[in-house]
């Protein structure tokens, strides 16, 4: 298991994110700041469920949804990693809050009400 990555990461009980959401942010943002470097092997599905106290499901739809965006890649012998397309995926990223500045712009709406849909937004997904 790679200890560093385990250390880092903790589940809250007591949120209203669920766990598995609060487990994808997780590893997204320090995929995203580069605190997850490209390659870098995450724990084994059951390794980490056990490791947060957590069912192997939590972890498995974690890293699916990871998968899924592109963040991370799984291989059968090699198991998950983190991707180089996260690049790309912070590429568009970048390039739909551009455009969502210039829609919040051009219909006069302020930054404080900008970032109050963007947060109801990420809350709904």
């Amino acid at each position: 298991m790679n200890s560093d990555v385990s250390a880092w990461l903790r589940i809250d009980p007591a949120s209203s994110v669920p766990p598995y959401e609060q487990l994808r942010v997780q590893i997204l943002d320090a995929a995203n700041d580069g605190s997850l470097p490209v390659g870098t092997r995450l724990p084994p599905v059951r390794t980490l469920a056990g490791h947060l106290g957590v069912a192997v499901n939590t972890v498995a739809r974690a890293y699916r949804e990871l998968e899924q965006a592109r963040i991370v890649v799984t291989r059968s012998r090699a198991g998950t990693v983190v991707a180089a397309a996260g690049d790309e995926a912070r590429r568009k990223a970048a390039e739909g809050a551009a455009e969502y500045a210039r829609l919040i712009k051009a219909n006069g709406l302020t930054e404080e009400e900008a970032v109050s849909y963007l947060r109801a937004a990420l809350r709904r997904r």
